[in-house]
């Protein structure tokens, strides 16, 4: 058991499987207590009834209790609003307080966006976005008030869960690129806000194998013949774990993208070119710039994600079902 979480209370949403799983067992085996929080349901979010018998984060506890460390399940639901905040209190109730919320619940309902229903993007709008939000924003309320009492910074830390989907975009997945693009301008809003009282807010993008991907992915996430397994979760667990730590102080509103082998520190919108005039812009004089503003396209066509990198789904998923 190491040590670097020793008297720690650690909160992880979608904790049951995947990446989830691998952060809330290196936490509790670097010392922390923490709260597995999963609902036990299916990859789009249905009801698992294997998940609901069996205990997903049950069985995460035991594993955690079998090596030694801390740890209590949870099973709210981080959707709603009374849910999330049944988790933070248990965190605070059960262990006397609370330092790391990793929010990491997600699922996938992949459709057109001409094929999408209404309730497969309020589904995953619910999970994705309020679910890290609802989760984040009682934890800093009682963050808030623990500053408040103690005249002293809190020494806390929020690591939010992006994507490249949402980042780079990919076809398919317009509710869960949306969510996870919102994600990412969420935790540096909280970055912000949250900077006085001591609390540290950051993203990944993760890159691994979990249930969300397998069914896409095919064999792209198999492990290859040099031993060394790049999409497995660990690898990104420890990145998370690392940002939630005292290690990681002073970075915050940052978004890291991680799998293994690789890091990289993400940066949103900026400016790339700018063009000006010191007369109202008209339809014509805009046409007549056009070569200014996008000034690599060829044939008078910009091409898509012209600016930043294309999107690694698009290689990665070529055969995705978005039917």
């Amino acid at each position: 058991m190491g040590t670097l979480f020793e008297g720690k209370v650690a909160v992880v949403t979608g904790a049951g499987r995947g990446i989830g799983r691998e952060e809330a067992l290196l936490l509790a085996s670097e010392g922390a207590s923490v709260v597995v929080n999963d609902l036990g349901g299916s990859a789009d979010g249905a009801s698992d009834s294997e998940a609901a018998v069996v205990g997903a984060a049950q069985v995460v506890v035991n594993e955690i209790v079998a090596a030694g460390g801390t740890a209590a399940a949870n099973t709210d639901d981080i959707s709603s609003w009374s849910g999330a905040e049944s988790l933070i209190d248990q965190a605070v109730q059960t262990y006397g307080g609370l330092d790391v919320v990793i929010n990491n619940a997600g699922i996938l309902r992949d459709r057109m966006s001409f094929n999408m229903s209404e309730e497969d993007w309020d589904s995953v709008m619910a999970v994705h976005l309020k679910g890290h939000f609802s989760v984040a924003r009682h934890a800093a309320a009682y963050w808030k008030q623990r500053s408040k009492t103690t005249g002293e910074p809190v020494g806390a830390a929020i690591v939010n869960t992006a994507s490249e989907s949402g980042l780079y975009g990919n076809a398919g997945q317009v509710n869960y690129a949306a969510a996870k693009a919102a994600i990412a301008s969420l935790t540096i809003v909280m970055a912000r806000e949250c900077e006085r009282m001591g609390v540290r807010v950051n993203a990944i993008a993760p890159v691994a194998r979990t249930r969300l991907t397998e069914a896409i992915a095919g064999d792209y996430m198999l492990p290859d013949e040099s031993g060394f397994d790049r999409f497995s979760p660990d690898n990104v667990a420890a990145v998370t774990c690392w940002l939630a730590s005292d290690l990681a102080q002073g970075i915050s509103g940052q978004v890291i993208k991680v799998q293994g082998g690789q890091i990289q520190l993400l940066e949103g919108w900026r400016p790339l070119v700018e063009i000006t005039d010191d007369k109202t812009w008209t339809l014509d004089s805009v046409a007549a710039r056009r070569e200014e503003l996008f000034p690599t396209a060829a044939d008078g066509v910009v091409p898509p994600f012209f600016f930043g990198p294309p999107p690694a789904n698009r290689e990665r998923y070529p055969q995705m079902d978005v039917g």
